[in-house]
């Protein structure tokens, strides 16, 4: 099974859109493995943020993600990267289609409610910097069958 990193930013916490945003994933039939509210350390934003470090917005990325909690997740299924970057919605909320994560509660690209990796790649790197593989729990849901063929 395929594994996301997903992060509710300060902003969605703050907003009280943790469950909301569990609901919608959970709904699409994926496992959730590993779930942990933390503030975050300026090194983790750092390293977490690293694709970013030559851009000028970088300094703003890593002071706003340890402004305040964020709940920080792992997720499990078939094609879960993929689709739970569709579930969250494009990057700038103003350009998100109604019915993802974004669409229907962002306001602005500085406070996008949300982060999902963006590739399998990706999300092994991001999981590896979160959680520990000792807070991670796979499971079965009693009605997997009746989710995936």
């Amino acid at each position: 099974m395929e594994r996301t990193f997903i992060m509710i930013k300060p902003d969605g916490v703050q907003r009280g859109l943790t469950g909301e945003i569990i609901k919608r994933l959970e709904q699409k039939g994926f496992n959730l493995i590993g779930m942990k509210m933390m503030s975050v350390s300026r090194e983790l934003a750092e390293k977490h943020y690293d694709v970013h470090r030559d851009k000028p917005f970088f300094g703003n990325l890593v002071e706003f993600i340890i402004s305040a909690p964020v709940v920080a997740m792992v997720w499990e299924g078939e094609g879960v990267v993929a689709s739970a970057r569709k579930i969250i919605g494009a990057t700038n909320p103003l350009s998100a289609e109604p019915g993802t994560i974004r669409g229907d509660y962002g306001i602005s690209i500085g406070r996008n409610l949300i982060h999902g990796s963006d590739a399998v790649e990706t999300a092994q790197r991001e999981i590896s910097l979160w959680f520990e593989e000792t807070e991670l729990s796979s499971w079965e849901a009693a009605l997997k069958t009746w989710i995936y063929e």
